[in-house]
């Protein structure tokens, strides 16, 4: 890929300072990943014990069911995926047309809180990928 350098880093180093300020700006946040749409990692800020691959592939799986959720029922063009577990949450949310953002946080985690960052981290991510 050529990536296009801004402030002297690649476009992956400038995403990789994103999810590591979205981490510090909530503690709840366990680990962090942007993905293409079409499941390959971009960037990420994960546990060693976490498979970047892994997550790519699942992520485009939850963004290809949600998608499909979405059409079924009626509901327009998807936004956002949530999924609730007793442990946690996992949110995955557009960041542009060619990318995703994933988000595994922990139950103490304020929903209402996360997504606002989340999107905030989402359009930055967009800026950075579009910047020509």
């Amino acid at each position: 890929m050529n990536y296009v350098k801004k402030n002297n880093k690649e476009k992956p180093e400038q995403i990789q300072e994103v999810l590591i300020d979205l981490e510090a700006e909530i503690p709840e946040i366990e680990a962090t990943a942007v993905v293409s749409a079409e499941g390959f990692p971009i960037a990420s800020a994960l546990p060693r014990n976490v498979d970047e691959v892994r997550v790519s592939a699942i992520t485009a799986v939850m963004l290809n069911m949600g998608e499909r959720a979405a059409m079924e029922f009626s509901k327009g063009n998807l936004t956002r995926v949530i999924v609730h577990g007793t442990e946690g949450s996992l949110i995955t949310l557009a960041a542009g047309e060619n990318a995703v953002l994933t988000i595994s946080a922990t139950h103490e985690a304020r929903l209402g809180i996360l997504l606002l960052f989340a999107e905030r981290a989402a359009k930055k991510i967009q800026d950075i990928l579009s910047d020509n």
